[in-house]
């Protein structure tokens, strides 16, 4: 395994995160706890959950994955092995989306912020998280594949400088190590950074967005922050929900797979990201590597990357994801990857 700073702290993190979001859905406790021995025999240290999942979100699911953890955690006391990253979700502001995490209502003040990090501790059975992050903004923005900014006035919002507040009372109280962003845009840690700057507050040492072959959305703007400011991406969806192992390839629906049991999943299944991904899948099979390597190596090669938080629901699929840090891609893999890029720019972002 290799391993990279967060941000501008003194923590290691493992190139290779741990996602989560199957957990209590697509996977059992017994299944849960069997990915974390296997990933930590790997080398793996970061693990990162929030308290929506398992993902799809439903109330009666909602919390599964932290409590997994949670009793992985008291069963092993490997505390000290993993650094532990939760989110907390932001106000539920589409109608479509569900709203069952404390009544929809999920400002990022002082009483969302405090209940949510209190009932992410108690499920996942510790004192501290060592990165808690926003899991969206709290201000209607562009996100989870929007195209444009919409343009509203929200009746209401906290400031960022307020949840910067109470983040900051956190890790002075010693339940959060760090803190971070997510599914965030470039003026929002702008002003992340800003308020840290001039009012003293809590400095954000990552930003969790998506990134893939699919959607390099983040290379646009985002990733000067990261050279110039030490906010380093935490990787989601390097495999495109999948799509990028090339298993969906034609219309095909494997039995038990995430697209194939949710229909609702259609961010990185338009007719362009399916060519696209045909034709990395393609280039993959010429040079005698997997799909999935290909994707995930490309990933890791990323000097902006810190962790690259892969997924998957078997043991088999774990290991082949681990396995990409192993992955050199030669100088002309690279140079058709950009080609591709070229002719589909950001198909899924």
């Amino acid at each position: 395994m290799k391993y990279r700073k967060l941000g501008r702290t003194d923590l290691d993190v493992s190139l290779i995160g741990l996602g989560t979001m199957t957990w209590g859905e697509q996977n059992t406790e017994a299944e849960a706890h069997e990915q974390l021995d296997f990933a930590l025999a790997q080398g793996v240290t970061l693990v990162d959950a929030a308290e929506m999942y398992p993902v799809p979100p439903k109330p009666e699911t909602q919390g599964l994955t932290e409590q997994y953890i949670g009793t992985w955690l008291a069963k092993t006391k490997r505390r000290n092995d993993i650094v532990l990253a939760s989110k907390v979700a932001g106000p539920v502001r589409d109608p479509k989306r569900p709203g069952h995490i404390r009544d929809g209502k999920t400002f990022l003040d002082r009483k969302n912020l405090t209940a949510a990090l209190d009932a992410s501790l108690k499920r996942l059975q510790t004192d501290y998280l060592d990165l808690y992050q926003l899991h969206w903004p709290d201000r209607t923005t562009a996100t989870f594949g929007q195209l444009s900014y919409p343009w509203v006035k929200d009746e209401s919002t906290t400031a960022i400088g307020e949840t910067l507040s109470v983040l900051q009372d956190f890790v002075r109280d010693g339940k959060v190590r760090h803190i971070g962003v997510s599914n965030e845009t470039p003026w929002g840690v702008g002003q992340f950074l800003k308020h840290a700057e001039v009012d003293g507050l809590p400095r954000i040492a990552s930003i969790q967005n998506p990134y893939s072959l699919l959607n390099r959305v983040y290379e646009i703007g985002l990733s000067e922050f990261t050279h110039h400011e030490g906010v380093g991406l935490l990787a989601y969806s390097p495999l495109a929900m999948g799509m990028l192992s090339g298993k969906y390839l034609d219309g095909a629906r494997p039995a038990n797979a995430r697209l194939s049991i949710f229909t609702r999943f259609t961010r990185y299944s338009n007719p362009q990201a399916e060519a696209a991904t045909a034709e990395y899948v393609k280039l993959a099979r010429e040079h005698g590597i997997s799909p999935t390597h290909l994707a995930l190596a490309w990933v890791n090669a990323q000097p902006f990357v810190t962790s690259n938080l892969i997924g998957a629901t078997t043991i088999a699929q774990l290991k082949e994801d681990i396995e990409s840090v192993d992955v050199e891609l030669s100088a002309e893999i690279l140079t058709a990857i950009d080609a591709i890029h070229k002719k589909y720019p950001n198909p899924a972002p």
